[in-house]
């Protein structure tokens, strides 16, 4: 029998789930807002998780890159 792969450590750090957890609360308060200024409030969900992990990376947290789209020269090698 194969062995099976032990799986990864934890991809968050606790600090980063605390800086989203706090984001949904000013979210679901509706005082969460997309930016400093005049930006408008945040209306979904998944902005205010972007906003809460943004806020983490800025704050050193333990919270993988962001994922990012493949380069144009990768896209045309591929057709």
């Amino acid at each position: 029998m194969a062995a099976k792969k032990k799986t990864s450590a934890r991809k968050y750090g606790k600090a980063a789930s605390k800086s989203v957890e706090r984001a949904l609360h000013k979210e679901k308060r509706g005082t969460l807002k997309s930016g400093a200024g005049k930006h408008p409030k945040v209306k979904t969900r998944e902005q205010a998780i972007a906003i809460g992990l943004s806020e983490a990376r800025a704050a050193g947290a333990k919270v993988p890159p962001r994922k990012t789209s493949a380069k144009k020269s990768t896209r045309k090698s591929a057709r």
